[in-house]
């Protein structure tokens, strides 16, 4: 029984750890990463707007569920093994640039990612800034030092250059 009391005041001194680590940190974040891919940039841009196409080609999307638009701009949830998340477009400036934003105010995580692509030689380069935000002091201490800013990022990149068929980086 004495074990299992030390190990439980241990795990409370980890939380207790974490929690205060994570509410130092800023609760916004910007992180940015880039892809050359061997098509043009229409084909890029056909590809990240095709929705109902999303759970064959990115490894994190079951389903794709497409509700009415929000002021007329398109509005889905995606169905992730890390949940459901709601996204609406913010802007849409066919074949250059695309922003969406997270439309749950509820979820523990918010914010913008734009894709912005512009024509490369060969093809195109594609840049994805996401400019998020983490409420949870535990989410956010996870996001920052376990899973990394970038790492949705550096997946949907790899799952993009797949479908290209661009080298992987």
């Amino acid at each position: 029984m004495k074990w299992v009391l030390i190990a439980l005041a241990v795990l409370a001194v980890i939380a207790a750890v974490v929690w205060l680590v994570g509410s130092q940190l800023p609760q916004g974040h910007s992180a940015s990463r880039q892809s050359q891919l061997p098509v043009a940039p229409e084909t890029v841009w056909a590809t990240i707007t095709d929705i109902q196409a999303f759970p064959s080609w990115r490894s994190d999307v079951k389903r794709v569920m497409t509700l009415p638009d929000v002021n007329g701009r398109r509005h889905w949830i995606e169905d992730t093994r890390v949940g459901q998340i709601p996204l609406v477009v913010e802007q849409s400036e066919p074949p250059r640039l695309l922003v969406l934003r997270i439309a749950d105010p509820d979820l523990p995580f918010g914010g913008t990612w734009t894709y912005a692509i512009a024509p490369a030689p060969g093809g195109s380069t594609l840049t994805i800034t996401e400019n998020g935000e983490v409420y949870n002091p535990i989410f956010r201490f996870m996001s920052r030092f376990v899973f990394g800013y970038e790492g949705t990022m550096n997946a949907y990149l790899a799952n993009l250059e797949k479908k290209l068929g661009a080298r992987q980086s």
